[in-house]
């Protein structure tokens, strides 16, 4: 039986496991593949698909669970291009395998047999409709197809690229040029002065919501030196001290937000106006209130001022800041 290393006894309770995407449980094996992988997988009668398309998960609702893992068999009225299957891994000795439909779910008059939907990541994890260990899944699958989806040619000479070795890369048909998956990271920071943390909209945002500011790591940059670069041309602000908090596998469609505070070295906002619709500083009062309902309303009732929802990082460096959980 081969080892794993999620069996090593002792799992510590680490901020990144509480996040939604967070809770992948699978062995990858990624070292131990060949080009039989996928076709030894099919043949074991264990092994579950998860079917994908166009951002979105197929899903099987019932009174008390949903179905995210089918057959193959369940997946063959849904169009499945098995020759774009690609390995995930192993679960609990068994096969779990991801795909793409041949289905779209935005045309026009789309629909789907009942009880049979394609959501979209974000909506199956506003409504909770899966366990923690299955967000883990889909943010693997779904990053992992869309990666493939857009590396089908070579990026050294431009030929066509191939699947290889249950999907841990592609290699180039011509040139023979080998490209493994990537994931970009994206640092997402709570940046703080005393008793405030500073929030921003970008122009994107439904009115009225507030995050953390964010922005791609470049190449030849530490995590803490983008931090501070993000938080100044987005705010104006110089950051200091930065400590690291958390991570979150983010499949929209390939990134890993790096959670961080930063301590500011100053006050004075010069917020950009390309990036930003406004950028201000709120009290830790202030934040408590916002996350208890009992911020200022609009006329309607609905809230002035809102966050981003929980299954978001930046819900969780805000909740965990104003709650006095963590020390800058």
């Amino acid at each position: 039986m081969k080892r794993s290393f999620i069996d090593s006894g002792y799992l510590p309770p680490e901020t990144s496991s509480r996040l939604v995407y967070s809770g992948g449980r699978l062995d990858r094996f990624s070292e131990e593949r060949n080009e039989n992988c996928i076709a030894d997988a099919l043949a074991d009668p264990s092994t579950r698909l998860i079917g994908m398309a166009r951002g979105r998960a197929l899903v099987r609702l019932g009174e008390e669970k949903t179905d995210l893992l089918f057959t193959r068999e369940e997946l063959a009225p849904f169009q499945p291009k098995m020759q774009q299957t690609i390995l995930l891994g192993e679960e609990e000795g068994a096969h779990r395998l991801a795909v793409p439909l041949n289905i779209n779910p935005d045309e026009e008059g789309f629909a789907l047999p009942e009880p049979f939907k394609a959501i979209d990541f974000r909506s199956l994890a506003f409504q909770s409709l899966l366990s923690h260990s299955e967000f883990g899944l889909v943010a693997y699958a779904g990053s992992l197809l869309a990666w493939h989806a857009t590396n089908r040619f070579c990026a050294r000479c431009g030929n066509p690229s191939e699947l290889r070795e249950g999907g841990a890369k592609r290699v180039c048909s011509s040139c023979g040029k080998e490209h493994f998956p990537r994931t970009d990271p994206v640092v997402i920071m709570l940046t703080v002065s005393g008793d405030k943390c500073l929030l921003g909209r970008s122009h994107h945002f439904p009115p009225g919501m507030y995050s953390a500011l964010a922005g791609f790591v470049e190449p030849g940059e530490t995590m803490e030196s983008a931090v501070r670069r993000e938080t100044f041309e987005e705010s104006g602000i110089r950051v200091g001290k930065v400590s690291y908090h958390a991570t979150q596998p983010w499949p929209f469609p390939h990134s890993l937000m790096i959670g961080c505070y930063g301590e500011a070295l100053e006050d004075t906002i010069v917020k950009d106006e390309q990036e930003l619709d406004d950028c201000r500083w709120f009290a830790r009062a202030e934040i408590l209130a916002i996350l208890a309902g009992e911020g200022e309303k609009n006329e309607d009732g609905t809230d002035k001022i809102f966050l981003p929802p929980r299954m978001a990082i930046a819900s969780c460096l805000v909740n965990d800041w104003a709650k006095g959980h963590v020390t800058i």
